[in-house]
């Protein structure tokens, strides 16, 4: 099997003295309430053999497991439209600077705790501490995507929630198809590994090791999977050395910069 890789992405990953391959698959646009398993029957089981691992990106779950919430069922509050003033872009993406994301962490937390996180994190942005906001609100609202047309129009008219379950999710998928796999929210600055089946033999941190890159890109490339192997060969000179990472995105606050995360790309 040939590897392939996304433009300026490296195929070989150097991991604890052993190299691995990442080879990216392509898909169609995947869209809401799509099967997961067949998917994965589809183009990954043909590639696939024992000992992969199979990178997953959170966005593709999310949409087979509905978890959307549309623009139109939302009120956007003079309250959202006021906080997501003072929180800065990024080229990674955008956070709670989309007054969208504002009001869903407010919809989500209730206005009296996105307040209190805004002014925390405006004080701990002072003594140089990131993150604030997004610590004191949770998951949910940290880990939101969509609201954001830049590259795909569809996701500008809905937010994608963090899939339900994730370590749930692979480990269906391991004994419904035998393929190991972690679901993983990973941008070109931070990766976060949100779940991975029980069979997986590497440590958390080892899973972030090999993708510490960002092996599926960030913007329109559709390769939402990622198969790792695992090859008996010397690492080349250009083999990427992992850039140590926090396993949680580090993210600064309010007023600062907005979490680092993939925003319209399916990856």
């Amino acid at each position: 099997m040939e590897f392939l890789s996304n433009d300026g992405k490296q195929i070989q990953i150097q991991m604890d003295a052993e190299v691995y391959a990442r080879h990216i698959i392509k898909t169609h646009f995947v869209k809401i309430g799509e099967d997961y398993l067949a998917l994965i029957d589809q183009y990954v089981k043909p590639l696939y053999q024992e000992g992969d691992l199979l990178s997953i990106s959170e966005k593709v779950i999310a949409l087979c497991q509905n978890r959307v919430i549309y623009k139109t069922e939302m009120k956007l509050s003079r309250l959202a439209k006021f906080l997501s003033r003072f929180a800065s872009s990024s080229s990674a993406g955008i956070g709670v600077d989309s007054p969208w994301k504002m009001q869903f962490a407010i919809d989500h937390c209730g206005c009296l705790k996105v307040i209190w996180a805004a002014l925390i994190a405006g004080i701990g942005k002072l003594f140089g501490k990131k993150g604030v906001f997004y610590d004191i609100v949770g998951q949910e609202v940290s880990g939101l995507d969509g609201f954001y047309d830049h590259v795909f129009p569809e996701y500008g008219e809905y937010g994608i929630r963090i899939p339900e379950d994730p370590s749930g999710v692979c480990n269906e998928i391991y004994e419904k198809t035998g393929v190991m796999s972690m679901i993983v929210d990973a941008n070109d600055l931070s990766v976060e590994i949100l779940g991975y089946a029980s069979h997986v033999p590497y440590s958390e941190q080892q899973l972030v090791q090999l993708i510490a890159d960002n092996p599926a890109g960030q913007s329109n490339q559709l390769t939402p999977f990622i198969l790792i192997r695992k090859v008996d060969l010397p690492a080349p000179q250009e083999a990427l050395e992992p850039t140590p990472l926090n396993v949680q995105n580090e993210t600064d606050a309010i007023p600062a910069d907005t979490k680092l995360e993939n925003t319209d790309e399916q990856i």
